[in-house]
């Protein structure tokens, strides 16, 4: 037969357990806990002065392709601003208007009398943000990678843009990635994400090169070629989104829709990342 416990025995056990529980109860509140994934869509867009295959200048479609893609961050390259060919209009204004989104743009060449260069497009908050002009191997025109920190849910994201040279010789894209390499470098443990117009294939020397620091996203979360241009029938793949390597970034899905609103077509893809709370 059990030995039953005395009154006082009993007050003093259950002092423990109350004890016991309000710590335990304290260490889980205290200690980090899983809360759900950061998602967010990017695009990757070569505009091309907003002009379509028509050959009209219309950034009204290429922003109504924009909203009905639901992109939180959009890289642009071949936008004008105060360029002669296109009226002398400010495409980031105009494009930040039509879109709902904070247009931040980087002048890398001066054109007509005006400014030709890439832009970003993001309903995030903008950290800060810089550009930096890529180093010359010939006389051409000045590339360049913009970069900018954004606060994605409360978290710090490094996103990058470029559209880089298009000449049969590769020397100077794959002197460009070097120099992307250093870019990088100045951003230490940041997840990030790199889009543009890289004006080569997979397989190719820059392609391999990009891969040392960089995953392709098509690879792991498209579905099919992935084309970008020429648009009306596209036949190669130059235009990507990469993922940082040892960023916790996954890419779930990547996307080619049609358009011809430009000699390219976009990439679109979603992203995820764990997210933790205190």
């Amino acid at each position: 037969m059990p030995v039953p416990f005395s009154r006082g025995v009993r007050s003093s056990l259950a002092g423990m357990l109350l004890v016991l529980g309000l710590a335990l109860l304290a260490a889980c509140a205290s200690a980090p806990r899983e809360a759900a994934p950061v998602t967010f869509r990017v695009m990757t867009y070569n505009i091309h002065h907003g002009e379509g295959l028509d050959g009209r200048v219309d950034l009204e479609r290429i922003a109504e392709l924009i909203r009905a893609q639901q992109a939180d961050i959009v890289a642009l390259q071949e936008v004008d601003r105060g360029v002669q060919r296109t009226d002398r209009r400010d495409f980031p204004a105009e494009l930040a208007a039509l879109t709902g989104l904070t247009c931040v743009f980087s002048n890398n060449f001066a054109f007509q009398g005006g400014e030709y260069g890439n832009a970003v497009l993001t309903r995030f908050p903008v950290m800060r943000w810089t550009n930096t002009h890529l180093r010359m191997l010939r006389p051409a025109e000045q590339r360049g990678v913009l970069q900018l920190v954004l606060d994605v849910h409360g978290r710090e994201l490094l996103f990058l843009n470029t559209h880089i040279d298009y000449r049969p010789d590769d020397a100077e894209r794959l002197a460009n990635v070097g120099q992307f390499r250093e870019v990088l470098a100045q951003y230490p443990g940041l997840p990030a994400v790199f889009a543009g117009d890289f004006n080569d294939t997979p397989g190719s020397r820059t392609y391999i090169a990009m891969s040392e620091n960089w995953a392709d996203v098509w690879v792991s979360a498209g579905t099919g070629d992935g084309f970008t241009i020429p648009s009306q029938a596209p036949n190669k793949r130059i235009d990507y989104l990469w993922i940082r390597e040892g960023s916790p970034l996954h890419a779930v899905q990547a996307w080619v829709p049609p358009s011809t609103a430009s000699d390219h077509l976009p990439v679109v893809a979603d992203f995820t990342w764990p997210r933790r709370v205190d």
